[in-house]
């Protein structure tokens, strides 16, 4: 079965939840590869999803210096606030876009699907890890004194 996102949408696959012909497990060379998957569609962006219907999946990449994975268990963090040039964070974060969205799919227990990135980002591409349940969200000081949107994704199982 193709992965391309023409056959996914004539198996009734509407973005969330499993990618028709896609397994857990299931190894990308990069996040062009991931993308045309349809597994996490942004080349950039950690969070794919709306406020309205919720997140379809984020992207694990070691790029938040608060982000914890613990294998089924991750402790993920929010986008934004930080410097484009230095990656630091600069500005608190805020419930809204892709944040929102992961609020939503908590609050509808809609599953989200998790890429991770081998090697923490620096290589050799990056892993589906299945779909995960939004267990609880809340505000923290991160380690750079900044507010920061914190996510518990659980693994069901």
């Amino acid at each position: 079965m193709s992965n391309d996102f023409t056959s996914a949408a004539a198996n009734g696959f509407d973005g969330f939840g499993a990618v028709p012909g896609v397994e857990v497990g299931q190894l990308f060379a990069n996040r062009r590869a991931v993308s045309d998957a349809r597994v996490h569609r942004p080349l950039q962006t950690g969070i794919c999803g709306t406020r309205e219907r919720g997140a379809e999946s984020v992207l694990v990449s070691g790029g938040y210096e608060d982000d914890r994975d613990h294998g089924d268990e991750i402790v993920f963090t929010g986008q934004g606030g930080r410097a484009a040039d230095t990656g630091r964070q600069v500005e608190h974060q805020t419930f809204e876009r892709g944040n929102a969205a992961l609020v939503t799919s908590m609050t509808a227990g809609r599953p989200v699907r998790v890429v991770r990135a081998e090697g923490g980002g620096r290589g050799p591409g990056y892993r589906y890890g299945g779909l995960f349940r939004v267990e609880e969200c809340w505000f923290e000081k991160g380690r750079s004194g900044l507010l920061v949107c914190r996510y518990r994704l659980v693994l069901p199982g």
